[in-house]
């Protein structure tokens, strides 16, 4: 319990430090909600502090069953999502809201391995934070997060491919595949219309690490990856012979639609 304390400790000292040094220009549309999902009322409370400050609206959950039941009625722009709740994994929620909407999911983790944050991306995380976390880190990546999602709904165009086989609809943030809706997170959907939009680009990892989670990420590098495995799935109709998204050995990805 002492390290416990000395990370709460640690969260309230850099609370006012970190209010402090917000610039106003970073803000995004105050409207924006997010639902905060822990079973640690102490970590809860920290977190909606700082997504209030930032004029964010803020609601909470302490289960999987109240995270789905306040999902739905609160209709939240992103979702702060602890992985280990007391009556289902935080796993089972993200699986959950991603087939009722695409709305962006960060994940926080005590499991550090791999294996933990490559399976939480590969069911829809936009993007995981391992505990303990630091409150500026977490407050960055959201507004990053949530920034992107704003972003892409406020532009207009439709971008078609291979004779209207791949349709990216950036008005509405979605994507069409043999006429088909395809069931894209806001960080696979990034990846794509950035690599769409840039057709003679060939994208470095980190290139696209920081366009899609920000300049200050400080996670697993190969995220990207995983990603692209995942969007692959969506769009290729072969994934072993992709011809969207495509690899350049040795330095990244590129896009191949015609």
């Amino acid at each position: 319990m002492g390290m416990y304390r000395q990370f709460l400790l640690k969260l309230a000292q850099m609370r006012n430090q970190w209010f402090n040094a917000l610039e106003e220009g970073d803000r995004l549309n105050s409207d924006m909600k997010v639902l905060i999902v822990d079973d640690e009322e102490k970590i809860v409370e920290v977190i909606k502090s700082y997504i209030e400050k930032e004029g964010f609206e803020a609601a909470t959950a302490y289960d999987g069953k109240q995270a789905l039941e306040m999902y739905i009625s609160f209709k939240p722009d992103l979702v702060i999502l602890d992985l280990m709740l007391p009556d289902m994994s935080g796993e089972d929620v993200c699986k959950k809201i991603r087939s009722m909407k695409d709305t962006p999911v960060i994940m926080l983790t005590a499991k550090a391995e791999e294996e933990y944050i490559l399976n939480g991306l590969n069911i829809g995380a936009d993007d995981y934070i391992t505990k303990p976390f630091s409150p500026k880190q977490l407050i960055a990546r959201a507004k990053a997060v949530m920034r992107r999602t704003q972003n892409s709904l406020a532009k207009e165009a439709v971008l078609s491919y291979n004779n209207r086989e791949l349709i990216i609809n950036i008005d509405s943030h979605s994507v069409q595949k043999d006429g088909q809706v395809v069931n894209i997170t806001p960080v696979e959907f990034e990846i794509l219309l950035k690599l769409a939009k840039n057709p003679k680009k060939v994208f470095t990892r980190e290139e696209l690490i920081t366009y899609v989670l920000g300049d200050d990420y400080e996670g697993y590098d190969r995220t990207i990856d995983t990603h692209i495995k995942n969007l692959r799935q969506k769009i290729e109709t072969n994934t072993k012979d992709p011809k969207y998204v495509l690899t350049v050995y040795g330095v990244g990805y590129k896009f191949g639609g015609e």
